[in-house]
């Protein structure tokens, strides 16, 4: 698939996702959305990527909705009046997805199935969407110059992309509340602080910094990885940890078949292991949730 909003480069088993509007400061569109979901959907399941890479093209990463858009500029259709029920009933419905169902949230239920880590460059501005985005990603790392906001009730509009699950689980619920509610826009420091990001970088080494931890991963089994990702984010949600114990049994279970194997021998051979798991081949009881 062509990408007009999004540029998809993968190096090294390395995935960097650049999202490419930098006249318009990387506002997001629906295009954009829909881009990102074939990109994150796609990666998943390409054995050439086990690590993604997200940034913006120019000096923002991702200024917000643009909102420059004819008509309803979340996409929406306002002919519609859509219920609960229409969302538990009829969410994969063609009408909700298009008239209905946040984009964010799509672009963020994608990221959250996604089987490979994904680290958040964030080089400029990341208002709205485009800091709410970053909140589905494993790690977040600020240029100096990096301007986060949550700005929603600023405008009259509420969290969108599944933000209200994630960024209570990062920053806690006050923090999250206070962002929200006041739609102030954080220097690096006052999320660094939070604990959004791991650090602030000067704008020329962001990138780097961020490759390096993504070589760090790319080394480790590809399947573990995947198990891993997803067992920290859904097990962690449960409300036993006996659910936990069921996922993890299998997942150490199979994993011990085949890279456990490798991983013990090159340890005790004293060399660098040679996994051989794909991402896209996961044991039978993946995705347990579903």
């Amino acid at each position: 698939m062509p990408y007009n909003t999004i540029l998809y480069a993968v190096k090294d088993y390395i995935l960097t996702l650049t999202l490419n509007r930098p006249d318009a400061l990387n506002a997001f569109t629906v295009e954009m959305a829909n881009e990102l979901i074939h990109a994150f959907n796609t990666a998943s399941e390409d054995d050439d990527v086990r690590v993604i890479v997200v940034t913006g093209a120019g000096r923002a990463f991702c200024a917000g909705m643009d909102l420059s858009s004819v008509g309803n500029v979340f996409g929406l259709n306002e002919a519609l009046q859509p219920t609960m029920d229409d969302m538990e009933n009829r969410l994969k419905d063609p009408e909700i997805i298009e008239g209905v169902r946040d984009t964010g949230g799509m672009v963020n239920l994608a990221i959250f199935d996604c089987k490979k880590p994904v680290i958040a460059a964030i080089n400029g501005a990341a208002v709205g969407i485009g800091a709410t985005m970053t909140c589905a990603m494993d790690i977040r790392l600020a240029s100096e110059y990096a301007r986060i906001g949550f700005v929603f009730n600023k405008i009259g509009v509420t969290p969108e992309a599944c933000s209200t699950w994630f960024l209570p689980r990062i920053v806690g619920i006050p923090t999250a509340l206070e962002w929200c509610y006041t739609g102030e826009i954080l220097k690096p420091e006052a999320v660094l602080a939070a604990g959004l990001v791991k650090g602030i970088y000067k704008a020329d080494e962001l990138l780097e910094e961020a490759y390096k931890i993504a070589r760090k991963i790319v080394k480790h089994s590809p399947t573990a990885i995947a198990l891993t990702r997803q067992m920290i984010y859904r097990n962690s949600a449960t409300s036993h940890p006996i659910e936990a114990h069921k996922v993890d049994s299998l997942a150490i279970y199979y994993a011990s078949l085949e890279d456990g194997k490798e991983g013990v021998a090159s340890f005790l051979e004293k060399r660098d292991p040679e996994f051989t798991s794909k991402a896209s081949e996961m044991p039978d009881f993946y995705p347990w949730w579903k």
